[in-house]
């Protein structure tokens, strides 16, 4: 199974924890507040698009996905095998000015 399986795998399951973090930007979002079922969307429609197998405690990666009605969110996640868990260390709404199609880094 891939990552991005195993994190939907998760989502499917509820074997999901938001860091505090994640609930604070999700709570604060400058493009108006993101909701659990909106980063499932994301998550359940997205694509991996930067890893980061140097994080601890757990490699994480970043996920760009849509909800329903269209928005973008991104994503950074991280899987936990031992607790087959996924952790969700940030949440946000990308801004267009620093992403190209979303997906990509702006270089500066």
């Amino acid at each position: 199974m891939s990552s991005i399986n195993h994190i939907r795998h998760c989502f499917e399951t509820g074997n999901v924890l938001y860091s505090r973090h994640a609930r604070y930007e999700m709570e604060n979002e400058e493009f108006g507040k993101i909701r659990d079922h909106e980063v499932f969307e994301a998550i359940t429609s997205g694509e991996i698009i930067e890893d980061y197998p140097g994080d601890k405690p757990y490699p994480s990666m970043l996920v760009y996905g849509n909800t329903l009605k269209k928005r973008p969110i991104h994503v950074v996640c991280a899987y936990d095998s031992e607790e087959d868990m996924t952790i969700i260390v940030t949440v946000y709404h990308p801004d267009a000015e620093l992403w190209v199609d979303l997906r990509r880094r702006k270089r500066p």
